[in-house]
């Protein structure tokens, strides 16, 4: 067959884990190294940050740092990835300088991340509890001025109950306030530590001001004190749904067992997982998760692998086959010799790809960190304003300073920090669950833009692997017999089609051959006497065999894309049959190019295989525009050809040959069966070799974008619409409370139904 080059390369799923093609490349980036003085990859924990301009300054800070190239602050998951050549210490001494605390991040599977995320939740939820019952007597009393009620409690109980809320649990607004002010820049926190401080002072100076007797004026303790329990409600909320975004971490995280069954001279032992070594023999019992990756070596049994490829269907294996660990054994006693362990197996491999990828940042977010820098001194500019606009236009002083506090309660710019990572957390989560493994943020930003896919053919839109489509000859089934005998030894994949519809066909006893002979382009052997060869035209026109009887049955199939192979007797020169193979299309090939069609991207086949071969599989799965018998560089230039046409271009290939056409592509998606090079160059891979998920990482990528602009525009509504209302006096100081810590759990829930996302296929 054409492109017969290929075939050494075309594996299916468990081929790949076991020669940790796509661990060896995929993970190549974020592989675990000893942690020496100087790292050129650094992930902290960032502890402090509140809002968009806490991001903005502490990676300010770490890009001050000499040797230092990028870095990368995420607020959703409170960390920061440095990339360059520099110490350790020096990182975490240039955050602890600017008023926040940093730590590294050195658990190579992240699960770490996921118990940082649920403590900070936990703490959350204490304080946010506390406050609420501590200012319910002032929330009682609130409702009751509503009613035409006096239920406010004394003024020395208010006293009491604000100065708790705000020199208690509103203590670390002033402590983040004033670290930001040491460090000359203005934070969320500073927003809130000045707005309730002007109210709680302003309540003390009219409290104790000279009045009429019998007379007290209001007084604005409950507006300080609601205000923070306000925020920290929204805190906790904003906690709990981010934690929820992260989740997919966590699932992988929990795939992997505490302990190990190793059998050692018979006996079995549960040991700590961490104890198993490579080599080691592991006992797996139905129902039991498999701890290790590796070769089974006694057993069979039907696995469940859809946590780890997206794969729905359970796979059967057998002795010899690869596992995963963290997949599931269903229905059998296995076996398992260990190839991997710690960091080096496939689920810490991909969970620490996914970490990577809901650390990075989607360059719409750039715009959004430079409105964040200017963001709060612009609202403090915004409230001075406001409070000296309505006392010179004579409201007086308690009038003015109430809708300034407003103006500097509601202008909280969280939400904006928040709208893109957590669709960048809750979309790369959910497409690890489903097989599609994103590499970075920026992958997800290309991907909603294309509106052409172009595929390779061979591995990628067919199965790679031959079968035999047709058998010629004066008696075919002799003709398969005979052939199927001389190949009975190899592993080549033509070999394999032969033996498979001989097996089809019920034939499973076959001639005794002798004296077998490799030649160029064939191989000969001696059955009960003898000679017989089986070889491609070439070889049996050099052997001096005369091919016409059969010409018009190799020129019929050969224009459908059929490889021929032609049986002869070698000592009487006769041709005897042919063997046409065919590399058929993968069952679900024709519904992905469905699919893109119904997304409005059209397709396009590039393949270095005949012309023939390329418009039979093109017929089938319904591509209207294919390029054949072109060269590897060729199909980099018809995507360079594409691209220049206007087109958004993304390639979807396997081989070591579709690499420089995935690298010039605006996405390159690598598919799970492929090799290295071409894992290496895509921005996607999928975890199992199915075209659909191509499609669907596309679909999933147009709905990720659409979930972070929808919560920028609330995030930036909420600030467009609610300072100029507190401005001009329409909203007090609690609604302006509560109003921001609703914009930020709303951008968070928001980004939260992309975790509902699934292939369209398996809706």
């Amino acid at each position: 067959m054409s492109k017969a080059g290929k075939q050494g390369s075309i594996a299916t799923v468990p081929d790949v884990v076991a020669r940790r093609q796509i661990p060896h490349y995929i993970f190549s980036m974020t592989s675990p190294r000893p942690a020496p003085a100087i790292l050129p990859s650094v992930s902290l924990a960032i502890d402090g940050m509140t809002c968009a301009a806490c991001v903005a300054r502490v990676e300010k800070a770490l890009k001050s740092v000499p040797g230092v190239t990028s870095a990368t602050v995420n607020l959703a998951t409170k960390s920061a990835r440095v990339d360059g050549q520099s110490s350790i210490d020096t990182l975490i001494s240039a955050v602890d300088d600017i008023g926040y605390g940093a730590k590294p991040i050195t658990e190579a599977t992240g699960v770490s991340e996921t118990k940082r995320s649920t403590q900070r939740e936990h703490k959350a939820r204490l304080s946010a509890i506390f406050a609420l019952l501590i200012v319910s007597p002032f929330l009682i009393g609130m409702a009751g001025v509503l009613a035409g009620f006096e239920l406010m409690p004394p003024t020395i109980v208010q006293f009491g109950l604000a100065t708790l809320v705000q020199f208690g649990l509103g203590l670390r607004f002033y402590r983040s306030a004033w670290k930001a002010l040491r460090g000359g820049v203005a934070t969320m926190d500073l927003l809130v530590a000045l707005g309730t401080s002007a109210a709680y002072g302003m309540s003390l100076y009219l409290w104790f001001k000279p009045v009429i007797v019998g007379h007290m004026p209001h007084l604005y303790f409950e507006s300080s004190a609601v205000v923070i329990a306000f925020v920290l409600l929204g805190k906790w909320l904003e906690e709990r749904a981010t934690s929820e975004t992260a989740s997919a971490i966590a699932a992988l995280g929990r795939l992997r067992p505490a302990t190990a069954r190793r059998i050692e001279h018979g006996i079995e032992t549960d040991i700590a997982l961490e104890s198993i070594r490579i080599g080691d023999h592991v006992l797996v019992r139905a129902g039991e998760t498999i701890p290790v990756d590796g070769v089974i070596s006694e057993g069979a049994a039907s696995i469940d692998e859809s946590m780890v490829t997206g794969e729905s269907l359970p796979v059967a294996k057998l002795v010899g086959a690869d596992v995963i660990g963290g997949t599931t054994n269903l229905d059998g006693r296995l076996v398992i010799e260990t190839r991997a362990i710690g960091t080096e197996t496939m689920l810490s491999r991909i969970i620490r790809l996914v970490a990577t990828a809901q650390a990075s940042k989607a360059p719409v977010q750039a715009l959004v960190d430079k409105i964040s820098a200017v963001f709060v001194p612009l609202v403090l500019v915004v409230a001075l304003g406001t409070g000296l606009g309505w006392y010179l236009n004579g409201a007086g002083y308690e009038m003015a300073l109430i809708n300034a506090v407003s103006v500097l309660v509601i202008a909280c710019p969280c939400a904006l920090g928040l709208a893109t990572p957590t669709a960048i957390l809750a979309g790369t989560g959910v497409a690890a669950q489903h097989g599609i493994l994103i590499r970075d943020a920026s992958a997800l930003e290309q991907a909603a833009k294309i509106n052409v896919m172009a595929f390779d053919k061979t591995g990628t839109l067919t199965t790679g692997q031959p079968v035999i489509r047709a058998v010629e000859g004066g008696d075919p089934a002799m003709v398969l017999a005979i052939s199927s005998a001389l190949e009975s030894g190899s592993s080549h994949p033509l070999a394999r089609a032969i033996r498979d519809e001989a097996q089809l066909r019920g034939m499973t006893t076959l001639p005794a051959v002798s004296g077998f002979e490799l030649i160029s382009g064939g191989i000969l052997g001696t059955i009960s006497g003898e000679r017989f060869l089986l070889g491609n035209a070439t070889a049996l026109k050099e052997a001096g065999i005369d091919l016409t009887s059969l010409h018009a049955h190799a020129d019929a199939l050969g224009s459908k894309g059929c490889g021929i192979s032609y049986l002869a007797d070698a000592d009487r020169k006769r041709l005897i049959g042919l063997l046409a193979f065919a590399d058929p299309p993968r069952e679900t090939s024709a519904s992905a190019i469905r699919m893109l069609e119904s997304m409005g991207i059209s397709s396009v086949m590039l393949t270095g295989d005949s012309k023939g071969a390329a418009a039979s599989i093109s017929l089938i799965l319904g591509i209207t525009e294919v390029r054949a018998e072109i060269k590897p560089e060729g199909k980099s230039d018809a995507i360079a050809a594409l691209k220049a046409s206007g087109a958004r271009v993304g390639m979807v290939g396997d081989g070591v040959n579709d690499a420089p056409a995935l690298a010039m592509a605006d996405l390159g998606i690598a598919m799970g069966s492929g090799t290295d090079v071409a894992l290496e160059t895509a921005s996607i891979a999928l975890m199992r070799p199915d075209p659909r998920l191509a499609a669907s990482a596309i679909a999933l990528a147009r709905r990720a974008v659409f979930t972070i602009h929808s919560g920028l525009f609330w995030a930036f509504a909420y600030n467009i619409v609610g300072i100029p209302l507190a401005a001009f006096g329409y909203l007090s100081p609690v609604f302006a409370g509560a109003a921001m810590a609703l914009s930020s759990v709303s951008v968070v829930i928001n980004a939260l139904t992309l975790k509902f996302w699934r292939p369209k296929f398996l809706s």
